[in-house]
């Protein structure tokens, strides 16, 4: 199993945690930012991260039938979770802004399932899909993900299974620490617009 400092030097190495001046989609400023996305892009790194918190979920987690992954962020690391506890694995995706089943996917009676996302911040696609299990009169096994940043604000209350915890700190204008003053501020993500 991978340690807490193995994985975030992988997690720097793949460009998947990023420091700097960013401006969250929030619209509040940070010194890190996550985007898994890049680590999953290097198979054989993801795959060395998936073992070691597959090696948690079995350590945490028992009888498992079924991963669970919300789209888009949680499908690469459901998918390398599930291949390699060898398990069925599927994702839900938004569909009039509601995360549901599709592609003829279903959560059969009774499955014990484990939700898999690449990050938890505030749960709230982590909780669409406990919602999925709940209405499939299925059993949730619990919560795992990569990164799990979540704070005050999280709105899942179970135990969550990750690789790396971490409290990343955040600044409104009006509170910016001096250091992050003196760097042109990014804002990354999907749309790439600097301020």
């Amino acid at each position: 199993m991978l340690s807490y400092e193995e994985s975030l030097k992988i997690l720097k190495e793949t460009n998947a945690l990023l420091e700097g001046h960013f401006i969250l989609s929030s619209g509040l400023h940070s010194k890190q930012y996550v985007q898994c996305a890049k680590l999953l892009s290097i198979p054989k790194k993801a795959e060395i991260i998936c073992s070691s918190l597959c090696e948690k979920i079995k350590e945490n987690f028992q009888n498992i039938n079924v991963i669970l992954s919300p789209a888009v962020g949680g499908i690469v690391v459901g998918y390398e979770v599930g291949r390699q506890l060898g398990l069925e694995t599927i994702f839900a995706e938004r569909e009039n802004n509601k995360l549901n089943l599709r592609r003829g996917f279903e959560i059969k009676e009774n499955s014990n399932v484990l939700i898999v996302e690449d990050v938890i911040t505030t749960g709230k696609s982590a909780l669409e899909c406990a919602e999925l299990v709940r209405n499939s009169k299925s059993n949730l096994a619990g919560y795992s993900c990569i990164i799990d940043r979540s704070d005050k604000n999280l709105k899942i209350k179970d135990k969550i299974v990750s690789q790396v915890k971490l409290k990343i700190d955040t600044f409104r204008d009006s509170d910016l620490p001096d250091e992050l003053k003196k760097i042109k501020p990014y804002k990354p993500g999907s749309r790439n617009l600097s301020k």
